[in-house]
C-alpha cells in the first residue's frame, strides 16, 4: 500500500523551539524550587525529543520515566480510546511529578493519564506540553506550561509523527496534501 503523498510546511523553527524550551525550563525550575527530586514523566512517543531537550535545561535533580499512551494509531484523528502501552517503572507516591506531553489536542489522552497518575498519590502533579490546540478540546484539561498554542492543523516534527514518520525533523511542520492550498 502506497502512502498518500504530502508536503510539510514549517510552522515553528528549530531556533524558536530551542528558545521556548529554555524559557519553559526556567519557569519549571522556579515552580519546583526546593524539590529533592523531580520525576519527569515523558509521554511516549511524541515527547521524546522535547523531554530530552527540556531536562537538559532544568537545573534541578531529575529522574526521568516514561509512560506510553495511545489514542491515534496511524491515523490523523484521535480514536478517543486511550490505551496504556507502557507504564512507569518507578513509584511516584509522595513525589513531585512533571508530565511532559508533545501535544494537547482533544484532551482525552492527557485526561486519562492524569487520572491514572493522580491515583498513585504524587505530592504534586503538573503538566508541560510543547503544543496546545485549544480549538480541538473535548475534555477540560490544560497544561500549566505550554510551549506554543497552534491552530487546528495536523503537525509533525520534533518527535511528533505521522504514521511513524517525520519524528526526526528539527522543526514543527504542518502536514499538507498536494491538493490543499498552503
Amino acid at each position: 500500500m502506497t502512502a498518500r503523498p504530502y508536503v510539510i510546511d514549517e510552522m515553528i523553527s528549530a531556533k524558536t523551539i530551542a528558545a521556548r524550551v529554555e524559557a519553559l525550563a526556567k519557569e519549571i525550575e522556579q515552580a519546583f524550587a526546593g524539590t529533592d527530586k523531580l520525576v519527569v514523566v515523558g509521554l511516549l512517543r511524541g515527547s521524546f525529543v522535547f523531554i530530552a531537550d527540556l531536562v537538559r535545561e532544568i537545573d534541578l535533580p531529575v529522574e526521568v520515566d516514561f509512560l506510553e499512551a495511545s489514542s491515534y494509531g496511524d491515523g490523523m484523528e484521535s480514536s478517543r480510546e486511550v490505551r496504556i502501552l507502557k507504564d512507569l517503572r518507578g513509584e511516584i507516591a509522595g513525589r513531585d511529578v512533571l508530565v511532559v506531553e508533545d501535544i494537547v489536542d482533544t484532551g482525552f489522552t492527557l485526561s486519562h493519564v492524569l487520572r491514572l497518575l493522580e491515583s498513585r498519590e504524587p505530592a504534586r502533579l503538573e503538566v508541560c506540553a510543547l503544543l496546545d490546540k485549544p480549538s480541538r478540546r473535548e475534555v477540560p484539561v490544560r497544561a500549566r506550561w505550554t510551549g506554543f498554542e497552534i491552530p487546528d492543523e495536523f503537525v509533525v516534527g520534533y518527535g511528533i509523527d505521522f504514521a511513524q514518520r517525520n519524528r526526526n525533523l528539527p522543526f514543527i511542520g504542518k502536514v499538507r496534501f498536494p491538493e490543499q492550498t498552503p
